[in-house]
């Protein structure tokens, strides 16, 4: 892996990304999250996508063929987060794991998937929803996840940001794909996007990683259409990159 903006040294070498190696305590540094926020009272929210290299968002109807061992993979089918040793020093006074949080309307989900099933006491899934979804189906989400219901028939993204601060959490990953991300950036409240380009070209009628807005809108606010490209690091052809709002520096 090699960093190739900003430069630094005479290749750009940040060395090999390995569990208690030099090159992760690098990648930690260049993905802090930053010690200047956003507006008191907000988490910072941050996105990860992956593209094909003719801005396709999917190959063959999923993120995960464009993405590989370097990628910022989606999972199709998502699991608790692992916990892992080679991350421990980042989590020291919080739980060794984050929860995750999962946005649905009508909680047309798996109840008894192993993101909800298998997820640890410390870090229980979260799951966002509606009071127009079935009585029943909450129930039965709630014997293994914290339900929270955060909208009568729709849960906007400032009300995802906001039922997630209320429980304290300052710091938010975005992984939901097009269409979430579009919500999230045409309120506003996109502060970083770390996209990933796959060495592919994905040809098709493939989206783009940012979808219309639930108003079928797709006017994106000032701080959200102008970024700064923080950093571009290469590995095996795909290029990591990070931008943040011009503000956040």
């Amino acid at each position: 892996m090699r960093k190739i903006f900003p430069a630094e040294g005479s290749d750009g070498s940040i060395g090999a990304v390995e569990p208690g190696g030099p090159g992760l305590a690098e990648i930690a540094r260049l993905y802090a999250y930053p010690a200047v926020g956003p507006p008191p009272g907000r988490p910072w929210v941050r996105a990860n996508m992956v593209a094909s290299v003719d801005g396709a968002a999917t190959a063959q109807g999923q993120s995960g063929g464009l993405s590989g061992e370097a990628g910022t993979a989606r999972a199709e089918r998502y699991r608790p987060v692992r916990d892992t040793e080679a991350w421990a020093e980042l989590r020291q006074g919080r739980t060794p794991t984050p929860p995750i949080a999962v946005v649905t309307r009508s909680l047309d989900l798996d109840t008894e998937s192993r993101l909800l099933t298998e997820a640890p006491r410390h870090a229980r899934t979260i799951v966002l929803t509606t009071e127009a979804a079935p009585a029943d189906r909450r129930a039965a989400a709630a014997r293994h996840a914290d339900v929270v219901v955060a909208g009568h028939d729709l849960v906007s993204p400032e009300a995802v940001v906001g039922a997630l601060a209320e429980r304290g959490h300052r710091r938010i990953l975005i992984e939901g794909g097009p269409h979430l991300l579009g919500q999230v950036a045409a309120a506003g409240l996109l502060d970083e996007l770390c996209l990933t380009l796959s060495p592919l070209l994905a040809g098709g009628r493939a989206g783009r990683i940012l979808a219309a807005g639930a108003t079928g809108g797709d006017d994106i606010p000032a701080a959200q259409a102008g970024l700064s490209l923080a950093h571009v690091l290469a590995d095996s052809g795909y290029l990591l990159c990070r931008y943040v709002r011009r503000e956040a520096g």
